[in-house]
């Protein structure tokens, strides 16, 4: 607990407004690629089809749709962002795996790799000093 509070100590004497627009576009479009994968569900089933089988294999799909919708939203917010950064890294690791087990997508490959690099950035900077976190701590 001591060490996320100098993590939140560090981040919040660094944080600047771009740092935030990133936070708020990550989590926009992590948001966004809930809606597109909810649009294309049979696509997602196609590229869960090899795990499918093994357990837990359906529940990996109806995991990933709430956790980009709530998470997007939850980051955006900048509530409860660790958390919700936490919840994406699993399902961005699958991204990225998928590029090397599967067809190698070199575009969804870049795009996985950034946005699963951001989120291990945020998973240690926290949400930053113009977020719902701050201000609900300020309220204490």
């Amino acid at each position: 607990m001591g060490r996320i509070k100098n993590l939140n100590k560090w981040a919040n004497a660094h944080t600047y407004y771009p740092l935030d627009l990133v936070r708020i576009a990550l989590g926009t479009f992590l948001f966004i690629k809930g809606i597109d994968i909810m649009q294309s569900f049979k696509t997602l089933s196609e590229l869960i089809e090899p795990i499918q089988h093994l357990t837990g294999g359906m529940a990996a799909i109806h995991y990933v749709i709430p956790a980009h919708f709530v998470g997007g939203v939850l980051i955006v917010f900048g509530l409860l962002t660790r958390w919700a950064v936490l919840a994406q890294i699993p399902i961005l690791i699958g991204a990225v795996l998928i590029n090397f087990l599967g067809e190698m997508n070199t575009t969804n490959l870049i795009l996985s790799a950034t946005v699963l690099l951001l989120c291990i950035f945020f998973l240690f900077y926290g949400s930053g000093k113009h977020s719902a976190d701050y201000y609900l701590e300020m309220q204490n």
